[in-house]
């Protein structure tokens, strides 16, 4: 059985292990240890997984209007990455 320590753990560096930019490999090695024995950790995982591909395959598809990217990077301060010429 996991504690949820251990779990709390794994969330820290999920990001880094999923985008493959995870360098320490006894990490990822302990990681993918965790995952093969923490059922609730691998749904977080799976999930995470679809909701990136999700993302990924909208917005190859959808190009939002204008005003809507303006308040939405705005909304998340993300206005440096606003391209003007869009």
């Amino acid at each position: 059985m996991q504690t949820k320590r251990e779990c709390t753990q794994l969330l820290d560096y999920l990001s880094e292990y999923l985008d493959d930019e995870l360098e320490d490999e006894q990490l990822c090695a302990e990681i993918e240890s965790h995952l093969e024995s923490c059922e609730n950790c691998r749904v977080v995982v799976d999930t995470l997984k679809k909701t990136i591909s999700l993302y990924q395959s909208a917005a190859e598809k959808t190009d939002l209007p204008e005003g809507v990217r303006k308040r939405l990077y705005h909304r998340l301060d993300l206005s440096e990455f606003q391209n003007p010429g869009r």
